[in-house]
């Protein structure tokens, strides 16, 4: 009860800091030929400087190319590693079946088709390999909503990433079972070309990004561009479908579903994006377990996300103006879209805002303190020296940064029962008493 009203007073008083997006008026950047993009300075936004280089140097430590904030517009942050530059252009990965998802709204919006047509209406019969009275119950919305019911996980040589037919086969009815599936998601691509008679680039460039001031490419169903076109993508989600006053995506009604979650399986699942701030969510694999709490437990809880394989991120968030870009290859835990990744973000971009120092992980060397065993089989032991601050705590974390438990810790060695944990790999994190992290280690918990 204590923890949610701490949350609750920490997102009154981050809503009180920073005015909504519906309180202020936005600011679009001209075309790159136009001019110049304006910037606002961390300082006369009140963010802690050194606390933006902690997360500055986290994410060079992490393999990033590029790292964009936009503050009800404006620049704030621009930052390029290595030879990486801001004329360069890097892959989206799945962070574009969130561009894919805005183009089926615009041509709905159109006439060209509705989200209750069955896929078959536009790719023609046996586009899949399910019996064709399954076939027909597949509509553009289970593509939407990752709810087709075809096998997200068929055999070799196939993948989660196969578009033939064969490699698409029933497993369930449509609208039945939630599971992340990129085959049936492409081919919503040839939906969009086939019901406007122009390829997927000419469609996206005429209807949406030429309009933004993008220019990127599609390349074999994936979206290359630079990190300043993904920002403007994520400032026409943060003005909910229009630019500098012109209305693009007018659908409001489909703008709220997009952004809200589209199916009982997966609160955390709109139409091809991914909401934080839900009560369960469920995660790209094979696994259908259901987990409690939000994606991301260390963002603000109206965020919503474009989430690409090997980190590409675009974070929206409207309580407080901000769309966030991140660039780069794998963070170092690598998977299909979340990973522990966003948690370990936010959390310093959060004390950027709040203005609070975030001890580094090496505050404390990894050599004073033991777990054991290493693997454990529910019970582990963690001795920490005798010089342990007053009001230490252990927090036990999955590779998600989720919290599975926490308990007090003085010096000497204490015990720390793991019950129900599933086995695989967790992170044990020493906290001082006012919650900074001093230390991790790694535990496997084995069966």
């Amino acid at each position: 009860m204590r923890t949610t009203l701490l949350r609750l007073l920490l997102v009154l008083g981050l809503l009180l800091a920073y005015p909504s997006q519906a309180q202020t008026s936005l600011y679009f950047p001209p075309s790159p030929a136009g001019g110049a993009w304006a910037t606002t300075s961390p300082q006369s936004l009140g963010w802690c400087q050194p606390q933006l280089d902690s997360l500055l140097n986290f994410l060079g430590r992490r393999n990033t190319k590029s790292f964009l904030v936009l503050k009800d517009g404006r620049l704030v942050v621009e930052r390029y590693y290595g030879t990486y530059t801001a004329d360069s252009a890097w892959y989206w990965a799945s962070a574009g079946k969130s561009l894919t998802a805005v183009l089926i709204g615009l041509a709905q919006q159109e006439g060209l088709l509705r989200l209750s047509d069955s896929t078959s209406r536009t790719l023609g019969r046996g586009w899949s390999s399910a019996p064709a009275a399954k076939e027909r119950l597949i509509t553009v919305r289970h593509q939407l909503t990752m709810t087709t019911g075809l096998t997200d996980t068929p055999p070799l040589p196939c993948d989660n990433e196969s578009t033939a037919a064969a490699c698409l086969t029933y497993r369930a009815d449509a609208g039945t079972r939630w599971a992340y599936h990129t085959g049936p998601y492409r081919l919503l691509q040839d939906v969009v070309a086939r019901a406007s008679g122009l390829t997927l680039n000419q469609y996206s460039t005429q209807k949406l990004t030429s309009r933004l001031g993008m220019n990127g490419l599609w390349v074999n169903d994936v979206y290359y561009s630079r990190a300043r076109d993904m920002a403007r993508f994520g400032l026409f989600i943060l003005a909910r479908g229009q630019w500098n006053g012109t209305g693009i995506l007018t659908d409001t009604t489909y703008f709220r579903q997009m952004t809200t979650p589209s199916q009982a399986f997966n609160r955390s699942y709109g139409y091809l994006w991914w909401l934080n701030g839900q009560p369960s969510h469920k995660l790209p694999g094979p696994q259908q377990t259901t987990f409690q709490g939000p994606i991301i437990p260390t963002a603000p809880a109206d965020l919503i996300a474009a989430l690409g394989k090997n980190d590409q991120k675009i974070y929206v968030v409207p309580s407080l103006g901000l769309v966030v870009v991140r660039q780069g290859k794998d963070a170092g835990n690598p998977t299909l879209a979340l990973s522990s990744f966003d948690a370990d973000l936010w959390r310093y971009f959060m004390a950027v805002l709040q203005c609070r120092t975030l001890a580094a992980k090496t505050a404390v060397p990894s050599s004073a303190w033991q777990v054991y065993p290493n693997p454990a089989t529910g019970v582990a032991h963690v001795t920490l020296p005798a010089a342990t601050p007053a009001g230490s705590q252990l927090r036990v974390v999955d590779v998600m940064g989720r919290e599975q438990l926490k308990q007090p810790a003085t010096g000497g060695t204490t015990t720390v029962s793991l019950p129900g944990l599933a086995p695989g790999m967790y992170v044990v994190q020493w906290l001082n008493k006012a919650g900074y992290l001093l230390s991790t280690k790694r535990l496997v918990l084995a069966k």
